[in-house]
């Protein structure tokens, strides 16, 4: 029998952290080996070494500095792992503290339900005189327009309480929501916030993200502009 000490896979572990991690990584699992199975396999092979020709001492060493280094790279695999899944808990107990509330997240569609009112807010550009609302149905005709005076600083808040341009009752369902600004004469287009009312919180398993399910679909927190 060969006197060249091997390990699990007939090869000479690598002497350094990084290589000892990628090896282990690239190795797959119906053929890795535990420490108790690697310290077993080294006894049997200098039991069964030629004496004529004793292994080499240092490769002997080398083989433990590698298994040493992967069993170190996998316990803080584990560490950051139970790390991961304590912030991903965390998220979900944060993201429980916003359930009933109102939020503001950049949007341009809003549901309406029977006998109900949108509502959202708007950042009015410098030197703006006024600002308009438009409401349209899902076939893009307007329903109602209305004007909210923009505030100086800070967020502008608007109200659509629901109602057409007659005065009658919209009947629930989805509307697009636009604003304009008149500014020195011109018209601008502007980002509207849409509120929304939070029902429950979902964290979303492929990016570990916590998501807020509202009333107007479902929004990623980082989203959140505003928490009403």
């Amino acid at each position: 029998m060969s006197s060249t000490p091997v390990n699990a896979v007939g090869t000479n572990l690598p002497s350094t952290a990084a290589a000892a991690a990628q090896a282990a990584s690239s190795i797959p699992s119906n053929m890795q080996i535990s420490e108790s199975g690697f310290l077993q396999l080294i006894s049997a092979q200098m039991q069964s070494q030629n004496p004529l020709q004793p292994a080499d001492p240092t490769q002997f060493l080398t083989q433990l500095e590698g298994m040493s280094e992967v069993s170190s790279m996998q316990n803080v695999q584990t560490s950051i792992n139970a790390l991961t899944s304590s912030m991903q808990s965390s998220q979900v107990l944060s993201g429980t503290a916003l359930l009933g509330h109102t939020v503001l997240a950049p949007g341009a569609s809003a549901a309406l339900s029977a006998g109900g009112a949108v509502g959202g807010a708007v950042t009015a550009p410098a030197g703006a005189s006024a600002l308009t609302v438009s409401v349209t149905d899902a076939s893009g005709a307007l329903v109602k327009s209305f004007s909210v005076p923009p505030q100086a600083s800070g967020l502008t808040y608007y109200t659509w309480d629901g109602t057409t341009s007659s005065g009658a009752a919209a009947p629930p369902g989805q509307y697009q929501i636009s604003v304009s600004a008149a500014v020195g004469g011109a018209s601008q287009a502007l980002s509207p916030l849409i509120a929304s009312q939070v029902a429950s919180v979902t964290l979303d398993p492929s990016s570990n993200t916590l998501q807020l399910n509202t009333t107007n679909g479902t929004l990623p927190l980082s989203s959140i502009v505003s928490v009403m």
